[in-house]
């Protein structure tokens, strides 16, 4: 599994300023109780990012994915995603009071039982998400059941930011491992240990494999399946399904993925992934640029670099 190449993080003047924009948001909305704190503040988040290439980013995506669909509907859709985005952001920088919510949330589904079994034995198991819904706040309830699932997460190059970010992950009880030579080190050990493992396999990876999701060829990275394989740990989609009132969700874990090479285990879980978006595609990351490697770049409007 190889690591990633090293990403330079910044802490300069813009980066400061961003970060103070969004410290002042959250204090803001920390006056608030949560059930209005979080709709007030992403609300402000979705106005703000409307106005940002991440809307007509989101539009051009759902084009590509679904050229058939009215423009009024791609509208919505991408509106809808950025809320979701929004809501998310507020939420996961607020560990407490997501682990309080998710209290009431029964993580459901056959894999709940092969994640309790693995546990039982000592055995490590890979949980697998995308950015879709609040995978925070499913990883939330089963930490709540007894699963300290560490995350495997990309960093952000902000270097004010990727404080916050580490903050509230590791604000929910777990490991917090960032990509990179160290981070995957750790990662490792961890699941050597028998620990659980939570990855994100949405990301755009330039030394993917070209697989089917939504559709279209797009770049996957086999590791999930490929450490799987190696420590003989169950591959289990997972996911946090936000509900109509904005604040709750229903937690899904899927049954292990059946063993097979890593490009067939891989397409099984992108294809798990397609039929979540497919079912609530405004709570999918539409503005996240998945398919802009050159060898795909069938349209000029995904010439986005």
């Amino acid at each position: 599994m190889p690591s990633e190449p090293h990403r330079s993080v910044t802490r300069t003047t813009g980066d400061w300023l961003v970060d103070c924009a969004l410290g002042a948001a959250i204090g803001f909305g920390r006056i608030l109780p949560r059930d209005r704190r979080v709709p007030a503040v992403a609300g402000l988040g979705r106005r703000v990012m409307a106005r940002t290439k991440f809307l007509a980013r989101a539009e051009e995506h759902l084009a590509f994915v679904w050229p058939d669909m009215p423009p009024a509907r791609r509208r919505e859709i991408a509106l809808g995603s950025i809320d979701n985005m929004a809501r998310t952001i507020v939420e996961n920088l607020d560990p407490p009071s997501l682990l309080s919510r998710a209290r009431g949330w029964t993580p459901e589904g056959p894999g709940v039982e092969a994640l309790d079994r693995a546990q039982a034995d000592g055995r490590p198991a890979i949980i697998v998400s995308g950015h879709f819904g609040n995978w925070e706040a499913a990883r939330a309830a089963l930490t709540l059941r007894g699963h300290r699932v560490g995350a495997l997460f990309r960093p952000f190059n902000n270097g004010f930011l990727m404080d916050r970010q580490i903050a509230a992950l590791e604000g929910f009880g777990v490991p917090a491992f960032p990509r990179g030579r160290q981070g995957l080190r750790d990662f490792l050990r961890h699941l050597k240990d028998g620990g659980m493992g939570g990855i994100l396999i949405d990301q755009f990876v330039a030394e993917g494999v070209m697989l089917d999701f939504l559709g279209q060829p797009a770049p996957t990275t086999l590791s999930a399946a490929e450490l799987a394989l190696r420590y003989d740990a169950p591959l289990i989609p997972f996911y946090g399904i936000r509900r109509d009132n904005g604040l709750d969700f229903d937690v899904v874990v899927e049954g292990p993925v059946p063993a097979g090479t890593p490009e067939e285990m891989m397409q099984a879980v992108n294809d798990s992934l397609s039929v979540r978006i497919t079912e609530h595609p405004d709570q999918w990351l539409w503005p996240h640029r998945r398919w802009k490697h050159g060898r795909i770049r069938r349209h000029k409007m995904f010439d986005l670099d």
